[in-house]
């Protein structure tokens, strides 16, 4: 990470503020001691951004593991579906409490669409199960699953906020959105036709490769490549993947007579699912009016 110079950045309009905006800045007015105290502080600050940023999918991902730990075998209910009433449940909190603005629950219900039709084609070609039973599905595809997506969607709307995303050598948008299209495509063709992930990836490092994120975690906007925090969010999502799994929400065939860890090879599929929702979600934010944070 970097801090910022003279270099002209492009602001891409954010959505709009949540209660959240009120709280952090309140803490931004604080004003430690110089030295060590400030980096302690920065970085605490920082964290603390993330874990809101990542409320939605937090909540989610511990509703998954709880409930595999300590939900009852034999429940009236069965548990995909309370785990699909409880998504629900969040929502409406996150809203009512103003949590969440409205534009991020837009984001949520994108993804939650472009994630069930995924679902619905790789269910079919067996590229995972959901081993449970439950009464509120499309298919073969329990309506949590779709959540499951819009956490990746409800991070990255928030977090463009929370840290005031900026850009700088950002690509033409519409061949952005060309290689996003691409990508989503390839997801269902590469069953029947050659796979061209190698080519995609190639094509988002030559669209991307100059491309840094600006973000303003405290005072001052520091930056990254955009392509390393891409990579990074990739990874984190593969590690919640793993837990998912471990809580039995869904099942790749390698894991159906026993827990193992996702092989890491999935991190590129998530590379790709990350480029996708990143464009997405920027798309939503250009389309938004400029609010006062």
């Amino acid at each position: 990470m970097h801090t910022s110079g003279g270099e002209n950045t492009r602001q891409i309009q954010p959505i709009g503020p949540s209660r959240f905006a009120a709280i952090r800045a309140r803490i931004e007015s604080f004003s430690p001691r110089p030295g060590w105290r400030t980096w302690v502080y920065e970085f605490l600050l920082f964290g603390f951004k993330q874990g809101w940023a990542c409320l939605f999918g937090g909540l989610m991902l511990g509703l998954l593991l709880l409930t595999h730990l300590f939900y009852p075998a034999h429940a009236a209910l069965a548990r995909y579906d309370m785990l699909t009433l409880a998504a629900l449940g969040i929502q409406v909190a996150m809203l009512a409490l103003r949590l969440e603005s409205r534009e991020e629950a837009r984001v949520i219900a994108a993804f939650h669409i472009v994630g069930t039709a995924m679902e619905l084609f790789k269910t079919a070609q067996g590229s995972w199960v959901y081993p449970e039973a439950g009464f509120l599905r499309i298919g073969n595809v329990p309506l949590f699953s779709g959540f499951m997506y819009a956490a990746v969607g409800s991070y990255i709307a928030r977090v463009w906020r929370i840290f005031d995303f900026r850009f700088s050598h950002y690509p033409d948008e519409r061949l952005a959105v060309l290689v996003a299209v691409l990508i989503y495509v390839n997801f269902f063709a590469h069953h029947w036709l050659p796979d061209i992930r190698l080519g995609l990836f190639a094509a988002i490092g030559l669209l991307f490769s100059r491309t840094r994120v600006y973000f303003r975690n405290w005072r001052v906007h520091r930056w990254m490549p955009l392509l390393l925090g891409w990579s990074l969010v990739a990874g984190f999502i593969w590690i919640a993947e793993n837990i998912a799994t471990f809580a039995n929400a869904w099942l790749y065939p390698g894991q159906r007579h026993g827990w193992v860890m996702v092989s890491p090879g999935k991190l590129g599929a998530w590379y790709l699912l990350m480029y996708i929702s990143f464009v997405l979600v920027a798309r939503l934010h250009r389309a938004a009016p400029p609010r006062d944070q």
